[in-house]
């Protein structure tokens, strides 16, 4: 085994800076590829055009959705904490019959009525503009700790290739800022094309590290016994923080609730995000959406082979210590490549994790700043806003939701940098009623479906709050909490919110549906959600047409 390198590594830093130079041109290149008349309206550069195929679309999810997360966060957790890290792997097992059943009718519904966002749907199915706000804020809300997210990814693989430091912290945080003013500048001139593009690139260097990783590691560090049995000696350690087992390597009886009740919760969460929706409303017929949904459980294969890097880095004996010189896990993985690879292709993974996390960070920035130009700016400040106006906002806002995403990486604890993403998963699991059940039915009454949206989000807000790590003592440090009524089990927040969610929006929809409080006016018809490429009603779109 290599011992770990000290002080910059010169090679590594290289090819990483050369293959970000690329994808960047890449980036810049994708305002040409598959160009429509024009970007200046939102189905242009927000949707890319609407027309993205089986092939580019497997490539453009397995982008969006296994990001930063993925590489860096739950390889970081199964070494810190062991299998509870497992959970994302049934997770998107999961999520893909989910995504099969109601997609597709999204799809048609959105490509029928030219909708953008998920809020465009919420707003057309229930005449509330008001429920509409409260979905598009979510998923803005929500969003935003997700990139924070992918930043932190990248400033794992920086300190591992000694770049930053504990000085001066706008030098410290250059590296970061100049990754951080190139994205923007190339989501800015392509849209949705660059991600889905630079995607490509990405996830071919993903599967490159992940296979020679999961052959090469294991061989030098002496098999994959050895790899679990050094495991589970570790994570039997008591951690000085809690005085408790820090883990181990299956699932014991204590954490057997947080376990199915992150995967479940996560999985119901996934596809609301407004990244995920936006790449599915890019594509150009109502079947790639289930094609996609039998196709994508090849990325679950890998995420459990990435998950085990946590592992190999136990056995590894990875000491994933910041450049401040405090204890880091999501510095595992990148210093377990610094550590076994040659540097030359421990470049080539830090390249793959930077990027990996570049292409989800573009799809969430333009997905949100869709929700805010169409759901907020339009509806509320400028009805009579034209196309090439929407998409000039959207462009302006896709920035300042980045600067948001800084504003969690500098105020939230990064010890575990997956609780990132599990806060999302709160907020964003409190819009499925109004969503997915509006898909099938509009039994549901619009007033009723706020309230229980309103409760449960500061609910899920104020548990997630009061959750301190036992290690920094920092607020939203974890996503479970005691769930009520059950003595003793601990569950993830966003799944107890979301019952209360369903049992408030019931209750209240019987009490106003009695009451004969009016319903609002829904715009869509039920041929709507079968509408298919090719549907006289599909084209033109009614915005194409608008502009």
């Amino acid at each position: 085994m290599n011992a770990a390198r000290t002080g910059t590594d010169g090679v590594a830093l290289t090819i990483v800076i050369v293959l970000f130079l690329a994808v960047t041109v890449l980036g810049f290149a994708a305002a040409r590829w598959r160009k429509g008349e024009s970007l200046a309206n939102l189905d242009e550069w927000g949707l890319g055009g609407r027309g993205f195929g089986t092939f580019v679309t497997w490539f453009l999810l397995g982008g969006d959705l296994y990001t930063a997360y993925t590489f860096v966060a739950v390889p970081a957790l199964m070494f810190a904490s062991g299998a509870i890290g497992f959970f994302a792997v049934p997770y998107t097992i999961i999520v893909y019959p989910l995504v099969f059943v109601f997609l597709p009718r999204l799809w048609s519904v959105s490509h029928r009525h030219g909708y953008v966002t998920p809020a465009d749907f919420v707003r057309g199915r229930y005449g509330s503009r008001t429920l509409a706000l409260a979905i598009a804020v979510t998923g803005i809300l929500a969003t935003m700790p997700y990139i924070a997210l992918q930043l932190v990814g990248i400033q794992a693989v920086l300190e591992v290739m000694g770049v930053g430091g504990s000085g001066n912290k706008l030098v410290a945080d250059l590296p970061l800022l100049v990754a951080f003013v190139a994205l923007a500048a190339y989501t800015y001139s392509s849209g949705l094309r660059a991600p889905a593009l630079i995607a490509f690139v990405k996830d071919i260097l993903i599967y490159l590290v992940i296979i020679v990783a999961i052959i090469y590691i294991p061989h030098k560090l002496g098999g994959w016994g050895h790899i679990f049995d050094s495991a589970q000696t570790s994570l039997s350690q008591k951690s000085p923080a809690t005085g408790k087992p820090k883990g181990s390597v299956i699932p014991t009886a204590p954490v057997i609730w947080p376990y199915a009740t992150l995967a479940l919760g996560s999985a119901m969460a996934l596809f609301m995000y407004p990244h995920s929706i936006t790449a599915v409303l890019s594509t150009s017929r109502r079947d790639v959406a289930r094609r996609n949904a039998a196709l994508l459980p090849a990325y679950s294969l890998l995420l459990g082979l990435i998950a085990l890097l946590g592992f190999m880095a136990i056995a590894a004996k990875v000491a994933p210590i910041g450049l401040d010189g405090k204890p880091n896990p999501q510095l595992a993985v990148p210093q377990l490549f610094e550590n076994m690879f040659p540097s030359w292709f421990a470049g080539i993974a830090f390249a793959a994790i930077a990027i990996g996390a570049l292409v989800p960070a573009a799809i969430m920035s333009i997905a949100a700043s869709n929700l805010f130009t169409r759901n907020i700016y339009r509806e509320f400040f400028r009805p009579q806003a034209d196309p090439a106006e929407e998409a000039r906002v959207s462009k302006i806002v896709s920035l300042v939701v980045k600067v948001g995403a800084l504003v969690f990486v500098l105020s939230l604890d990064k010890t575990l940098a997956i609780n990132f993403q599990l806060l999302g998963g709160i907020w964003m699991l409190q819009t499925f009623p109004t969503l997915v059940f509006g898909l099938f039915t509009r039994w549901f009454h619009r007033w009723a479906l706020l309230a229980g949206w309103a409760v449960a989000m500061v609910y899920g807000t104020v548990k997630a709050y009061d959750v301190v790590n036992p290690a920094t003592h920092k607020h939203f440090g974890g996503s479970a909490a005691q769930i009520p009524f059950l003595s003793g089990r601990n569950g993830y927040i966003a799944l107890t919110a979301f019952v209360i969610n369903l049992v408030i929006a019931a209750v209240l929809t019987v009490a106003l549906r009695a009451m004969k409080a009016p319903a609002g006016t829904d715009a869509t018809e039920p041929e709507d959600y079968w509408a298919d490429e090719g549907d006289p009603r599909v084209a033109p779109l009614p915005e194409l047409a608008r502009g």
